[in-house]
């Protein structure tokens, strides 16, 4: 350690003797901060967040985050702060600063008129220079094109995939059972207590551990018309078409119910408001959550499950009571899970003698994706060898081991960015899953 002021010396040592002085905590910290010693003003930070949370400690933790160059963290603390709505058009400058350090320029810009519309005499001139020009919104002059009936028809189908054909998941499939089958199996019970069959789920966790299968398999599981809907089914450069749109589908939905409507990668179509530059953007949100509250008509029957792999990005409206109250982490498959997938994706292959416990063990941490990844270089390899002697020859357990040390799973990214919203952004204990699976 360097050598320390004189009067942080002393500083240290009153608090020392005065653990509990908060205003002594905070005079430490501001002196830690003004001669660069960013680690133990992080230290003071975290355990003043326990007894005094706020935004004094926490503009001054993003501050320790940004000055050892940890952008991530300092963006998850940042974004926290922007939920809360305790903030100053200086919070919101701090956060342009951070998008633009992290690649970000677009959220950097609206984060930045955020900051301006709070209080419009602000000023940041070095950012503004950086920032360049704020772009105009852009519309299109042409008239949009008729939306009719069959846009919402063109994306609904009739699932046959069931709760049998998907691996685990037992705790998302005990709430579908009692959010919507057992509504639809036992109406009279349910009715007493004044509970429907519909709402809203939201499904999160890192990418190929099959949200997609789950929601599909909810619709087969009830019968029901599953509508599985993209960005691009959503979204329209024409104004006023992406709005329409949502309407249609919710419309259609309605008409076939009971139904279950799936949004994939629901953060890109329901993002925080204030990210959006466009009111276009804020205006479809806004349709949006008037569609999943049924204005204008009812929505009993209707399970909506949306699937992200970045749920800190959605609208907090969208989480509000009635809406997707429920949000399910959907981890990794454990061990038991893992070999019901092996088992499936073997299923019709030509094999001998396969060890597939063995396989599910070593292949922990393993998305549903990446199992499946693993057979099919077992599968290449053994039509490669069919290729050279014609003769084709059963997978076996030697071909999959092979395939495992080549397919290293894919969720570690996911994990490293959903701890940093876990520990400094974890509001009401939504992301307590992810620390738990973390053991954290």
């Amino acid at each position: 350690m360097p050598n320390s002021p004189e009067e942080l010396l002393r500083l240290r040592q009153a608090y020392s003797a005065s653990p509990d002085n908060v205003v002594l905590c905070m005079l430490l910290v501001d002196m830690e901060l003004k001669h660069g010693f960013h680690p133990q003003a992080e230290a003071l930070l975290r355990d003043l967040l326990v007894v005094n949370p706020g935004p004094w400690a926490q503009r001054r933790l993003v501050a320790c985050f940004e000055a050892q160059n940890r952008i991530d963290e300092a963006l998850v603390l940042a974004e926290s702060m922007m939920a809360s709505g305790e903030t100053e058009a200086e919070d919101w400058a701090i956060l342009a600063k951070l998008q633009l350090r992290s690649g970000d320029a677009d959220l950097a810009k609206a984060s930045y008129r955020a900051a301006k519309q709070m209080d419009p005499s602000f000023s940041s001139e070095p950012l503004e220079t950086r920032l360049g020009e704020q772009p105009k919104e852009r519309v299109l002059a042409q008239p949009a094109p008729h939306i009719g009936d069959e846009h919402g028809e063109q994306l609904r189908e009739d699932s046959k995939t069931t709760f049998d054909d998907v691996g685990g998941m037992e705790e998302l499939k005990k709430q579908v059972r009692m959010r919507v089958i057992l509504p639809l199996e036992k109406p009279e019970m349910f009715a007493a207590y004044g509970k429907k069959a519909g709402g809203g789920l939201l499904l999160y966790g890192p990418p190929g551990c099959g949200k997609t299968l789950f929601a599909r398999a909810t619709a087969g599981e009830i019968n029901a018309s599953f509508f599985n809907i993209g960005i691009h089914d959503v979204l329209d450069p024409y104004v006023g078409s992406s709005e329409k749109k949502l309407h249609q589908i919710f419309e259609t939905a309605r008409a076939h119910s009971p139904a279950v409507l799936f949004f994939d990668e629901i953060d890109a179509l329901a993002s925080n408001r204030r990210d959006f530059s466009s009111t276009t953007g804020r205006q479809v949100i806004n349709v949006f959550l008037s569609e999943m509250d049924g204005m204008d008509t009812v929505n009993d029957g209707i399970l909506i499950l949306g699937a992200t792999n970045a749920p800190w990005h959605l609208d907090p409206a969208f989480r509000r009571p009635g809406r997707f109250d429920r949000v399910l982490f959907v981890p990794p498959p454990d061990e038991l899970a893992r070999e019901e997938i092996l088992n499936m994706h073997l299923r019709g292959k030509p094999q001998k003698n396969i060890d597939v416990a063995k396989i599910a063990k070593k292949a922990k941490e393993f998305s549903g994706a990446d199992l499946r990844a693993v057979i099919d270089r077992a599968v290449e390899e053994k039509l490669e060898q069919a290729l050279e002697t014609g003769i084709p020859e059963p997978l076996t357990t030697k071909e999959l081991v092979r395939g495992l040390k080549q397919q290293a799973p894919t969720t570690g990214e996911w994990f490293s960015s959903a701890k940093n919203h876990a520990l400094y952004a974890n509001q009401g204990g939504i992301y307590d899953d992810v620390l738990k699976y973390l053991g954290k």
